[in-house]
């Protein structure tokens, strides 16, 4: 129901999109919420956006990374610009009902596949 795409290898202070494509999902779930997980750590909320386009971000993204929607398209991108080696892991997509400031897993009950970013010169 949810696919990302656009992962792959980006420098250090390099840039990369990622999107978000959903199908089969019911209207309450329509908050979309980009999580990354880093090798032996926990899912990390990113960002996400609400039906209504309240945008939240994790602090240290908030500069860099930019949450938005395509309703025609029904996707949502995460455009990553200055990318850092601690950006990287598998990043997800995932569907919920809101968007709240403290971007949590537990709020999320549908998920993507997940796309690898990897971040080396």
């Amino acid at each position: 129901q949810l696919v990302e795409t656009g992962g792959g290898l980006v420098q250090p202070g390099g840039s990369l999109r990622l999107s978000c494509g959903a199908s089969q999902l019911t209207r309450p779930y329509s908050a979309r919420g980009w999580f990354r997980q880093a090798p032996g750590k926990g899912r990390e909320g990113v960002a996400c956006i609400s039906n209504s386009g309240r945008i939240n971000y994790l602090d240290s993204v908030k500069d860099r990374f930019t949450i938005s929607r395509d309703s025609g398209k029904n996707t949502v991108d995460l455009q990553m610009d200055n990318v850092q080696p601690e950006d990287a892991g598998v990043y997800y997509c995932a569907a919920s009902t809101y968007c709240s400031a403290h971007i949590l897993a537990a709020q999320y009950p549908y998920w993507g596949q997940g796309t690898q970013v990897i971040v080396s010169s």
